[in-house]
């Protein structure tokens, strides 16, 4: 076995573009939520956005250069610098034209010099106290709005309800498995219900009533599907505020103030439209607030987006109908500085353009899957993500409403998860990819070396012996011998045999880590099988990297490669970053690994990271390349030295 020992002179470390002038979307990790203001009162409106994730988490400043992206038509934005930590539910309100941040309770005067360091008691009740009945609250959103007009600043809450169990008869969302055999949702819906509280004290000396649950005009509770983000503006130009909600999916809900203003009524909710077409966010866990952005009075909607990107939803000044019309979203971008995919990014280091170099490709929990070119260099400059494609549709899998064991909460989400390998073994790379659903498919590339072209998604299928397998909690059945095994997990397309065939190591249906062997039978090249036939070096039975049910099962990224350079293929599985699974050999057709721990003392993992290899070096060694739960992409030297 090659001598190795470990070095400790490199550390995980963001991957930079290296490219001066490029522009990328704008983005913090996992979870944006926008605060909108001048931040360095220059008169431009800048973006602070505040994020919650592992290992992102933090108050950010992106300042606005002034100057206007071509593609966008919107500012362009500095890369961000961390203010300071971080608080969840940050919501922002308007008072006389002045930015007032707030979360649960508290609320930052000082916010622009000490961020969330110095706050100051809300003296009113927990949201837990707002909502009688078995209640999980998950969205706890406080807001100032002078409600009745009468110049003192009211206190308003929007809470999203997760679990409902006694309330009102209402069923129980419950997160996770509670599909029916025909693959409806047989726990309840996501709420997002909003409260005011009318100060009747004053703005020095607040004095809060009890809460109130806002109605509608019916009598209803104005409810929308969680994450409720109220904002309370004139959105119709009649001179009273209206109500536009986020949710926690991806659209909007227009209120319409029927009312007067010292008396606000809403009407039943309408979702907000751009024409006939209903305007969303690319993905879930949304949170707008209204701000006239483009200074022409009418406020606009700055949104925040799951994977930490910011939007402009854009009020165009026409009212139809009593609805205001907005345009589509539009992604703000910045002076790209470090590498980033969407969240829970999963990059693979592979020369996909056939240039000598390896590139990345990587997937998201957007369900798409980017290619990032290297272009050369030391240090090595890189190209902005490029979404694939194949016959000239944007790849995405999604899970729609019933393809995530999690619910329909999680309707935008796709969590892809991929390798590189030449699957058909005439010499061109194609994706092997698995996703939400598990179902396990691969992207043939009908093009060239040096130009992939990807056809449509095909099923992996295997010569199964009896009935298909799949994970027991799936309402679904695979087609006919496709390959379904548990969520969001790496499938691996390697030769592990040697024999000059690409198999294919990942989870089985049951969490065992499985070798399925390519043999050529009858002039074809078939997938058995998945054997279990790894093992861990002191305990007793097949490797199991997963005994998790539904929700709680698969989620396991894993890379082979022969990380310690003694000819053995090895396993970096996700952890903390990455851990190390060196291989020790092969005993009566088991291979045994022994696990040798962390690969660096960084935390980079909330969820979950996804571990794999580049050789940027050129020197033929493989390098350390993680995504992480904030979607940026880490990378630091192999820690062995090879003698």
């Amino acid at each position: 076995m090659a001598d190795v020992t470990p070095s400790l002179s490199q550390k995980l470390e963001r991957l930079p573009y290296n490219n001066p002038g490029l522009l990328a979307d704008l983005g913090v990790g996992l979870w944006a939520w926008p605060l909108p203001m001048d931040f360095n009162d220059n008169g431009l409106t800048d973006l602070v956005i505040v994020c919650t994730d592992t290992p992102y988490n933090g108050v950010y400043f992106f300042e606005n250069t002034g100057d206007i992206d071509p593609v966008t038509d919107l500012p362009v934005y500095k890369p961000a610098r961390r203010l300071g930590g971080t608080v969840d539910n940050a919501s922002i309100s308007y008072i006389n034209g002045q930015p007032v941040v707030s979360t649960p309770g508290r609320f930052y005067p000082d916010f622009k010099n000490t961020a969330f360091d110095n706050p100051v008691s809300i003296p009113a009740p927990d949201a837990n106290d707002l909502y009688p009945g078995d209640a999980r609250i998950r969205a706890n959103q406080w807001k100032f709005v002078d409600y009745n007009n009468n110049g003192v600043q009211d206190l308003i809450v929007g809470i999203g309800i997760w679990g409902d169990r006694n309330y009102r008869g209402s069923k129980y969302y419950g997160w996770d498995d509670a599909y029916d055999e025909n693959g409806q949702w047989t726990n309840g819906p996501l709420k997002g219900y909003i409260y005011i509280l009318q100060n009747t004290g004053s703005n020095d000396n607040p004095v809060y009533k009890d809460p109130k649950q806002l109605l509608d005009t019916d009598g209803v509770p104005i409810n929308v599907y969680g994450r409720p983000s109220p904002n309370f503006a004139d959105f119709t130009g009649d001179g009273k505020p209206d109500l536009i909600c986020g949710e926690f999916r991806d659209g909007f809900t227009f209120f319409k103030n029927v009312g007067t203003l010292s008396n606000p009524l809403y009407a039943p909710g309408r979702p907000l439209t751009n024409g006939d077409t209903e305007i969303c966010m690319d993905l879930c866990m949304i949170t707008p607030v209204a701000y006239d952005f483009t200074g022409n009075g009418w406020p606009d909607l700055v949104v925040g987006d799951e994977d930490g990107r910011v939007a402009l939803v854009e009020h165009t000044g026409e009212v139809v109908d009593g609805m205001p019309l907005f345009l589509p979203p539009r992604y703000f971008r910045q002076l790209a500085e470090d590498i980033k995919f969407g969240a829970l990014a999963t990059p693979v280091g592979f020369d996909w353009n056939g240039d000598g170099r390896d590139d990345i490709i990587v997937g998201n929990t957007a369900g798409h899957i980017a290619f990032i070119e290297n272009l050369g260099g030391n240090p090595v400059k890189w190209a902005a993500p490029e979404l694939l494609k194949t016959g000239g549709e944007v790849i995405r899998i999604v899970a729609g409403p019933n393809g995530s064991i999690q619910g329909p909460a999680e309707a935008k989400w796709g969590y892809t998860t991929l390798t590189v390998a030449d699957w058909n073994h005439n010499g061109l790379p194609d994706l092997i990819v698995n996703s939400i659903w598990g179902k396990v498919v691969w992207y043939e590339n009908v093009g060239t070396l040096t130009k992939p072209k990807l056809a449509a998604a095909q099923p992996l299928e295997v010569e199964w012996e009896g009935e298909v397998p799949k994970p027991c909690w799936n309402w679904w059945d695979p087609e006919g011998n496709a390959l379904v095994t548990q969520w969001r997990t790496t499938p691996v397309a390697v030769d592990w045999t040697g024999n000059g065939l690409t198999d294919l190591v990942m989870l089985d249906h049951e969490g065992y880590l499985a070798l399925f062997r390519r043999v050529k039978r009858n002039g074809d090249v078939v997938l058995l099988p998945g054997e279990r036939v790894f093992q861990l070096e002191g305990e007793d039975g097949p490797l199991r990297l997963n005994d998790g049910t539904a929700g709680r099962s698969g989620r396991r990224k894993i890379a082979i490669v022969d990380f310690d350079g003694d000819g053995r293929l090895d396993i970096l599985l996700n952890s903390q970053n990455a851990s190390f699974y060196r291989n020790m050999g092969e005993v009566n057709g088991i291979t045994v690994f022994r696990d040798k721990g962390l690969l660096d003392e960084r935390r980079l993992a909330g969820h979950t990271s996804s571990p794999a290899t580049i050789d940027l070096s050129g020197d033929g060694i493989p390098e350390l390349l993680i995504g992480a739960e904030d979607g940026f992409l880490y990378y630091r030297k192999n820690p062995f030295v090879f003698r």
